[in-house]
Order: C-alpha cells, then sequence, then structure tokens
C-alpha cells in the first residue's frame, strides 16, 4: 500500500507470476466500471463518488503494468511477439479509458463547474448509479446477494463492492455484504432510492433536474450526451470485437469513433457560442473538460480493436478470456424482406425471445441510434448491433438475412 500522502504512481510495483487472462478480464470491467462511475460523480457532484474513480485509477495502474510484464514474458519468439501486439492495444486502451475517467472526476473535486443544463441532461442518458456503505444495522449485512436477490425484487443490481482497498467487480450470487462495504448500486430510478436506504440507513436525496436556459449551450450538452453515449457503445463494441475476433465488429468501432469526432467538432463549437451568452464563462470549463475526456474515450476504444482492423491473428490468452463470457456482442444486417423490418425493438426482439437485445442501429442516412432513445422501427439496410447468447445471435443473424 502507497504511504499516506504519496503519489500512488510511485509505488513499487513487481513481477507476480500472473495469468494474462485475468487481468485482461480485470481491467475490462474496471474500466466499464470507470465510466459509470464517472459521469454518476458528475451528475451527483458527488465527491465520495469522483474518489471512488480515483482509487479504481490506481488499481487500474498496477493492472496496466502487471499485464505488460506478463505480455513481455509470454513471448517467446516472433510469431508470439506479433499476436501478443493487439493484446498491448488492449492493455493501452483500458488505461485510457481509466485516465479519462480520472479527467472526469477531477472536475467535481477540483470544483471546475458544469452548467446546469448538463446535470439536467444527464439523467436521461444511463440508469442512476449510486455509492451506499453498507450500515452495521441493515438486514443486508453479513448475507449473499442470492439471499437478498435485490435484482429479481427491485431491478437494482450491485455492479461492485470495495472492502477497505480491496474491490470486487461483477459480484455474483455468493457475494457477501459485510458492514462497512462500499456497495455500487445501479437500477431504476424509482427503486433505486429504497434499496440506498435499505443498505446505508440513510435518507436518500434524489437529484433536482435544472432547467436549460442557453440555445448553443442546449445544443452543447445534446452533443456531450450524445459523444457519452456512442464512446460506452464503442467500448463495449470493441472489446466484442477482440474477443470474439470479428472485422465487422471492429469496422463499427471505427464508424462510432468518426461519429464521436465529428460530434466533438461541433461541441466545441457550440461552447463557444454559449460562451459569449454565459454570464460566467469559466463555468464551461468543466464541460470542456468532459467533452475531451469523452471523445478520448472512443479513441480508445479503437485502439483496443486495432489488431482486429488489421486481422492480426488472436492470441490463445484472449480465447480463453473468451470462455468466461457468456455473451457476446454481434453486428447483424438487416435484409430487404426480413421478418424484422418494420419490427419496434421496443416491445423486444421479435422471434427470438429474451435470449439477446438490440443495443444500437446504425442507419446509412442517419447514422447511430441507441435503442430506447428513438421509437424508429427496424428498416432494410440497417446494421444492428446486438448483445446476448450465442445461440440467440445466431437465430437473429437468420432472421434478419430473410431466413
Amino acid at each position: 500500500m502507497p504511504i499516506e500522502g504519496e503519489d500512488p504512481r510511485s509505488t513499487r510495483v513487481e513481477y507476480e507470476p500472473v495469468s494474462v487472462k485475468d487481468v485482461l478480464v480485470e481491467m475490462k470491467d474496471t474500466s466499464e466500471l470507470l465510466i459509470d462511475l464517472a459521469y454518476s460523480a458528475v451528475l451527483h457532484r458527488s465527491d465520495a463518488i469522483a474518489e471512488e474513480v480515483l482509487r479504481l485509477e490506481e488499481r487500474m495502474d498496477v493492472l496496466e503494468l502487471r499485464a505488460r510484464m506478463s505480455v513481455m514474458m509470454a513471448a517467446r519468439n516472433p510469431e508470439d511477439t506479433e499476436m501478443l501486439a493487439p493484446v498491448l492495444g488492449v492493455v493501452g486502451g483500458a488505461e485510457k479509458i481509466s485516465d479519462a475517467a480520472g479527467d472526469v472526476a477531477k472536475i467535481v473535486l477540483e470544483d471546475m463547474g458544469l452548467p446546469e443544463a448538463m446535470r439536467a441532461a444527464l439523467p436521461e442518458a444511463f440508469e442512476p448509479l449510486e455509492r451506499a456503505t453498507v450500515a452495521a444495522e441493515s438486514d443486508v449485512a453479513g448475507r449473499t446477494l442470492g439471499e437478498i436477490d435485490l435484482e429479481s425484487e427491485t431491478g437494482v443490481r450491485v455492479i461492485g463492492i470495495r472492502r477497505g482497498d480491496t474491490w470486487l467487480l461483477n459480484p455474483g450470487p455468493d457475494s457477501e455484504l459485510a458492514a462497512d462495504d462500499v456497495a455500487l448500486i445501479r437500477g431504476p430510478e424509482h427503486a433505486i432510492g429504497d434499496v440506498y436506504e435499505r443498505l446505508s440507513g440513510a435518507s436518500y436525496q434524489p437529484v433536482v433536474d435544472p432547467e436549460p436556459a442557453i440555445d448553443d449551450l442546449d445544443r452543447a450538452v445534446d452533443s456531450i450526451v450524445h459523444m457519452k453515449n456512442l464512446s460506452e457503445l464503442a467500448v463495449d463494441v470493441a472489446y466484442g470485437s477482440v474477443l470474439f475476433d470479428d472485422v465487422a465488429l471492429a469496422e463499427e468501432v471505427r464508424n462510432l469513433e468518426v461519429e464521436v469526432d465529428a460530434l466533438q467538432s461541433r461541441f466545441e463549437a457550440w461552447t463557444l457560442g454559449a460562451a459569449a451568452e454565459a454570464e460566467d464563462p469559466v463555468a464551461l470549463r468543466g464541460l470542456i473538460r468532459l467533452g475531451i475526456a469523452t471523445e478520448t474515450i472512443s479513441d480508445a476504444a479503437l485502439e483496443i480493436s486495432e489488431g482486429v482492423l488489421r486481422e492480426i491473428d488472436v492470441h490463445p490468452v484472449v480465447e480463453l478470456a473468451v470462455q468466461e463470457s457468456d455473451e457476446v456482442l454481434t453486428r447483424i444486417e438487416v435484409e430487404p424482406g426480413s421478418e424484422l423490418e418494420g419490427a419496434d425493438l421496443q416491445e423486444g426482439v421479435p422471434t427470438v425471445g429474451p435470449g439477446t437485445t438490440v443495443i444500437a442501429i446504425r442507419r446509412p442516412e442517419v447514422g447511430w441510434m441507441l435503442v430506447g432513445q428513438s421509437v424508429e422501427a427496424v428498416a432494410a439496410g440497417d446494421v444492428l448491433i446486438t448483445k446476448g447468447t450465442r445461440t440467440a445471435a445466431d437465430e437473429l443473424r437468420a432472421v434478419a438475412a430473410g431466413q
């Protein structure tokens, strides 16, 4: 452990014979959680959540070094070196995501300020996420998540647990909650307050949405919220492309990154326009930082998928990581005459059932649309990004092809 007051990046990290696969899985889980936590810190103006981001960022720094050490130890010949090079891309991309999340957290910790319009728009961008410290008198203390069964009863799930300096990411039904654990919970707005109070014993104070005021600022905020959503999608698709060696998915990461870059350009123009009308232009400093960090996340996603784009063979260590994934990401193009034409995805994926979910659509003349934010029906030529079981993905691919 670092000494109090010491920069954690200066502490010594020694080589340990750890599984590259395990490190990659942990880096993936950590980077995805960091994105969630960082934007939640901004939404709630929460120093406590922002500090959790920096703790996880420190953990990611250690994971990155250990991953690089392990990859170098694993390379025995030129063929190994070529196959392991994309693994370093995954490591570097995850580290960029971690740094970007840390930059977002510092908007809160350094009190840079954000326009109220930003916080008004964020609640619609993702499910609420809260940080609850488990009280000793709570009925959940000393019980497993399976015994409590929060998700079935309320829709709220525990996505991470910190006990002291130890993190448990993606806890399962056998994971136990103890007094003083910091539980990260996510779920529907109508239920998360009750769960927070049940765990912590403290009163829940929901975020009050302020009204936006400046036209250019409204457009800048809308742009950055869309950037955030597309960047998160790019990370999901990038990891999917690597884990399943899918060039088509990697191409969609590139498409997403291009669209985020275009949004970034418009965001900058609208932010400068808003500065001319704002009473305190300095209050837009945090918004600018948020835009830079968000665009960095999409760049990191492209770095993660670069080896797949270059069609370098996947190293066996990545194949081992695949075996731990129950879900797959799939790119499916809808052919004319398919049963999917005209389908309303708000009502679920037709003919396939609950085994898969369409999370995004790319329509050639429109660009990317995230399912849940659009009432558009599926059209021929749409590219669907789905998440679900392998079997369901194969079934949906056949339906999309009109078979």
